[in-house]
This record gives C-alpha cells, structure tokens and sequence, in this order.
C-alpha cells in the first residue's frame, strides 16, 4: 500500500478533537479523509479545522474511508463497528468495544470473519514506560499478587464531564475501567474470576480478582476524586519482592501515534493480532459485565 490510509472519525466529541484528528492529520501514512457524526455541526467544525469532508451518513463515510476511527460511546460503537468491519473497514475501537457482551461478541465475530485489523485504544498500552514495565515483570516471574489505585478527577468537570453516558452509573467503571483492569491482566495473568465489587455513594468502585496464573489483585477506581494530578499507581508483589508502575509520563497523543505506527504496519502485512486487538477488547466487556454483575 503506497497511497495514504484515508481514515474517517465517527464522532466529534472532546476526545476526537484533541487526539483523533491531530494525530490521523500528522500522520505521515495516513490521511483524515472525513468526518460524521450525529451532531451535523460538531462535525462541520472538525472536518473544517483538517481539511476533511463532512459525510452526510454513516453509509457515506464508509464508502469514502479504508479505515474508522471511533469517538462514540460505547453502545452507538458495537452497532457501527460490525457494519463497518462488514464493509472491510479496518477499526480503530474505542474502550469498551460495546454497551454489553453480546454487543461485543458480534463486533469480535464480524472483525475475525472479515480479515480487517483492529485494534483498541488502550492508550497506556503504547507508552514506552508501561511497554518496558511490562515486559521486565516477565522476565522475573513469580508474581503473587498485586493492587492498583485510578483516581482522578475526570468526571468532575471540564469537557469529559458532559458526556452522558460517562454520568451513568457505571460510566466510572467503563470508562477508566477498561485502561486499569488492562493492565493488572498483562501483568498478573488473565483475570478469570471476580471475587468483589462494589461501588459506593462517592462513584468509588472497589473490586477483587483472581488471575489465571493464580495470582489475586486488587483495584480502586474513581473519576470523581479531585486530586491533581491523577493518582495512577500498579504495585506488584512476590518472591522477588515488589514493582511498581506510576503517573502517566508519555502524553496521550503520543500513544495515539505509536498505535497509527502500529495499526498500518498491520494492515500493509495483513496481520490481524495483536495484544490490543478486538479478542482482547471481548475478554475485558467480559470481565466488566462480571464486575457489574458482582456490584449488583
């Protein structure tokens, strides 16, 4: 493939605007080829700012894109994304992959079925630090346990804030949820059980695991404290004592591009696998369905 991926962004909320579009424009590779979104103006002015056009439908943006990149919320996302995977859309897949499990499966069983990359915007995965963290826990082993703290003010206020979805009940939990429950899974084994949840009256989710290497964790997580910066800390432990991951270093549009470097070096190869891809975006809907189901 010489010619740039043209890539359209379905949504134009805060997100889409300060990292889809940048980093799709920057993009040597690529190019933001059109925008749509249920808010005709919204997306009027974010097309305007790239130089891209304003698809009049979700059809038309399809038929103008090789690729999708998602800012919606995760219900809107399971429907369009298996439309487009149908189409042979490659998918840029926001977090989680869709409003409930079923959703998901059928986001999962269109993306196998049509060969088209996909990968989720698991945007710590990319950062340098948590790739060389991650990789350094492997090569000591012996990992019993671990706990992590996500406090953040997120929800408070500011343009995150006024998403509706994210003012539900679980818009805490689906949110940061998925970036938190990543990590402890990379780290510690695939969580195959939740032992507890529960989310109390301040929107503090409090839960337990167990992890299929035998390993348990543990996780608080909140977008309603008002701390700044954000309070992210993983701290694993074992026979060779402690490790711990902290802060967020590399900025969020830097993880963006090294994920744009990523998605087109799978599409030019023809790979679909990856460790953030669509599989590992059904097995964490599944473990938050799990962790709902436990808090009910």
């Amino acid at each position: 493939m010489s010619e740039a991926l043209r890539v359209g962004i379905v949504g134009a909320g805060p997100w889409a605007r300060r990292v889809h579009a940048p980093g799709l424009h920057a993009h040597p590779g690529m190019r933001l080829a059109a925008v749509w979104s249920r808010r005709p103006d919204s997306a009027k002015a974010l097309a305007y700012q790239y130089d891209a056009d304003v698809a009049d439908g979700y059809d038309s943006l399809l038929s103008a894109v090789d690729a999708v990149a998602f800012a919606a919320p995760p219900a809107v996302q399971g429907e369009l994304a298996v439309r487009a995977a149908r189409e042979g859309k490659h998918l840029i897949l926001e977090k989680p992959l869709a409003g409930d499990v079923p959703a998901a499966e059928a986001v999962a069983t269109a993306v196998r079925q049509s060969g088209v990359a996909a990968l989720l915007m698991l945007t710590r995965r990319f950062a340098p630090e948590v790739r060389d963290w991650l990789t350094g826990l492997g090569h000591l082993g012996g990992w019993t346990g671990g706990t992590a703290q996500w406090l953040a003010g997120g929800l408070l206020a500011g343009d995150y804030a006024a998403t509706p979805w994210r003012q539900e009940r679980t818009g805490t939990l689906l949110d940061a949820g998925p970036h938190a429950l990543d990590l402890l899974d990379a780290a510690l084994g695939r969580i195959n059980r939740v032992h507890h949840a529960r989310r109390d009256k301040s929107d503090t989710w409090q839960m337990a695991f167990e992890h299929a290497s035998g390993a348990s964790s543990t996780l608080t997580l909140s977008l309603r404290v008002p701390v700044q910066p954000a309070l992210i800390e993983f701290t694993l432990y074992g026979a060779n004592g402690k490790s711990q991951l902290t802060g967020r270093r590399t900025a969020a549009h830097e993880c963006y591009a090294q994920l744009l470097d990523e998605f087109l070096a799978m599409i030019r190869s023809g790979r679909t696998a990856h460790p953030c891809d669509v599989r590992r975006g059904l097995h964490l809907q599944r473990v938050l369905d799990g962790v709902q189901r436990a808090a009910s």
